[in-house]
């Protein structure tokens, strides 16, 4: 087969071919999606107008539910048009789109989950020096260096995947155009792309374990507390944030250092949904259904707008 070119198009991996199960899989992911966009949109809103919650926490948090937008915008809204067309193309464009914005927004989450990591460490283990720490300023710096990799680790991602040109079957074992599947493609070993994904791993791993000695002396300080009360409210902020993290990269670990099967294998599908799908639907249930300040803040915005209504 010819090397792709511009003009090339890949055929994505449905989740059935079953035309009831196809459509099932629409509407489930379309409600899925949208209830993502209605719980992070809710996020970005309150975070906004309330004033309460101008705090480094839920400016971090409102950052995380951009990028949570974005990551579930990637793949979401074109395997739900495939499943209802029953055409699983996707453009050649439209892949290195996908490769890119998926990278881009990945990693800008990992690299801010980890930020929010540090802010609870300082909150919780050197309360008395948080404000002098965590200002507006640091906190805008920290925000804009987790962008800034996340763009540099795109690019490097999207450029070495398609260095190398692709001669084989263009059916990508996936629900969208990610990594591994397309390395399956190329005609020859894309050790560029190889060196990338590790170098992405072990910084991964690095975040990883920032993370992990934060909570370490988190939970040590939050078990010296007195307060019944006071250790329930940190843990209840820690806790949540930690499954996220670890759902978010145990997944992803999974779906980049598990060889791939010789044939589509559902169980790939399932896995990507994990780091796709849940991270987006997940965060804004932890944050805002378990955390009084959002409830208080949605409260005071039902007020007010039963007051503008009248």
């Amino acid at each position: 087969m010819d090397n792709f070119t511009s003009r090339s198009t890949f055929f994505l991996m449905g989740f059935s071919d079953i035309r009831k199960i196809q459509i099932f899989h629409a509407v489930l992911f379309l409600l899925i999606y949208l209830a993502a966009l209605l719980g992070n949109l809710l996020i970005i809103t309150l975070t906004t107008k309330d004033h309460c919650l101008h705090t480094p926490m839920y400016f971090f948090l409102k950052n995380l539910s951009f990028l949570d937008v974005g990551l579930i915008s990637i793949p979401v809204p074109k395997s739900i048009m495939n499943s209802l067309t029953n055409d699983n193309t996707i453009s050649f464009f439209g892949c290195v789109s996908q490769v890119f914005f998926f990278f881009l927004l990945a990693t800008t989450e990992v690299a801010l989950l980890t930020v929010m990591s540090y802010d609870r460490y300082i909150a919780i283990c050197h309360p008395l020096r948080y404000d002098i720490i965590m200002s507006h300023g640091a906190c805008v710096q920290m925000a804009a260096s987790s962008w800034l990799s996340g763009s540099l680790n795109a690019i490097l991602h999207t450029a070495f995947t398609f260095s190398t040109p692709m001669c084989r079957s263009p059916e990508v074992h996936q629900f969208f155009c990610d990594v591994p599947q397309l390395l399956s493609l190329a005609c020859s070993f894309n050790t560029g792309e190889l060196v990338v994904i590790a170098l992405s791993l072990v910084l991964d791993f690095g975040c990883f374990v920032f993370i992990g000695i934060s909570y370490i002396h988190i939970f040590s300080t939050v078990l010296r507390i007195p307060s019944r009360q006071g250790r329930s409210k940190a843990f209840s902020t820690c806790l949540p944030h930690l499954i996220v993290v670890t759902l978010f990269l145990s997944s992803g670990y999974f779906a980049y250092l598990r060889p791939l099967p010789k044939s589509p294998s559902l169980l790939d599908l399932l896995i990507s949904v994990f780091y796709t799908v849940v991270p987006p639907i997940m965060n804004p249930l932890i944050y805002s259904l378990r955390n009084k300040d959002m409830n208080m803040a949605l409260r005071k915005l039902k007020i007010t707008g039963c007051f503008q209504s009248n």
